[in-house]
């Protein structure tokens, strides 16, 4: 009895051993963080096994929750919207480099309206976060369209309840159209929401839920989760005056004057940038890794499939409406920032 219960154990402990070693080959690459890139990762991430063998488990999370990540050392990369400063850059031994441009989209859930039929401002988007704006049929929404005829129906504000760096894009630039959003809100990864009506959902994934749902409710998201679930956009008023859609192009506008070496860590801010096409709410995605990585082995594949993805995702992120990093700054970027990260 006791040489059967102790066969049964061997079995047991072996089957364990080896599920445990085939999940770990199934996911030789660890990263969390921003869900604003995570639909490129995830097709980046299938093109590189079937390529390669070696396979991504990213944690879509998050900004802040992939900086914590990387911080814990629990992963080989984190992945963040909200750029992390030079100077904790230096205090954590960490380089930073963007892996590609997007942006961020006002959708909202309201009858009758179709994609990039509303136009918009900065200022008005502000006070309709704020609270000050509550009914869709205001005239500050009416004399910037007019012919359309919009609802008595009450807003609903919708943002991310997580710490993310969509949130840190969105209040960056309502703190840069509004004087008074960046005095009494300001911009991070998280702020307190003013309007009494709003609500939150974790992840790019769950207001774009939430604004689905909800009859009247306005919302900031990715650009590719927005065309995704086919939620209604607002054209935007960028800084040349002109009412512009999402699109690759448009991004594309905002990213051409970017001096990326400008701050330390490329963490430059793209909102409402000069240029007649330019989207004016427009990011990068930033990767975090240890210049002295605790697996140096890991380490080296995340740079191997960062390599892959700038030398052949271009494609797929155009498909989805992001804006591959001009080979001129992926250059810049092997030569000034992976250098320092011991191989």
């Amino acid at each position: 009895m006791n040489t059967k219960r102790t066969l049964l154990k061997t079995v047991a402990a072996a089957a364990f051993a080896t599920l445990a070693m085939g999940t770990a080959f199934a996911a030789d690459i660890t990263g969390a963080g921003a869900t604003f890139p995570f639909p490129i990762y995830a097709k980046w991430a299938e093109a590189y096994k079937k390529e390669t063998g070696v396979g991504l488990n990213y944690q879509s999370i998050g900004s802040s929750g992939g900086i914590r990540q990387i911080r814990a050392k629990t992963v080989a990369f984190g992945a963040t919207d909200a750029p992390v400063s030079g100077e904790d850059l230096d205090k954590d031994g960490m380089v930073q480099f963007p892996a590609i441009i997007g942006g961020t989209v006002p959708v909202f859930n309201l009858q009758g309206f179709q994609q990039g039929e509303v136009r918009i401002t900065g200022p008005v988007l502000a006070e309709m976060f704020m609270g000050k704006i509550t009914n869709w049929n205001d005239p500050k929404i009416a004399a910037l369209n007019p012919g359309k005829t919009f609802p008595s129906q009450a807003i609903t504000v919708v943002h991310r309840a997580d710490g993310s760096g969509t949130t840190f894009n969105w209040t960056d630039y309502l703190s840069a159209v509004s004087k008074d959003w960046a005095d009494t809100v300001g911009k991070g990864a998280a702020v307190k929401w003013p309007a009494p009506t709003s609500i939150g959902g974790r992840g790019n994934e769950g207001v774009a839920a939430n604004v689905q749902r909800t009859r009247g409710a306005i919302g900031y998201v990715e650009y590719a989760y927005a065309k995704k679930n086919n939620i209604p956009y607002m054209a935007v008023q960028n800084a040349a005056g002109n009412f512009v859609r999402p699109d690759e192009t448009s991004f594309a506008a905002a990213a051409s004057g970017v001096d990326w070496f400008s701050v330390p860590g490329m963490g430059v801010s793209m909102v409402n940038p000069q240029g007649a096409n330019s989207w004016p709410i427009a990011t990068a995605s930033f990767i975090l890794m240890y210049k002295e990585p605790a697996n140096v082995a890991e380490s080296n594949e995340v740079l191997k499939f960062f390599d892959w993805a700038f030398k052949n995702g271009q494609k797929m992120a155009i498909e989805l409406d992001y804006v591959p990093m001009p080979e001129s700054v992926v250059n810049d970027i092997r030569r000034k920032v992976w250098s320092q990260i011991k191989r």
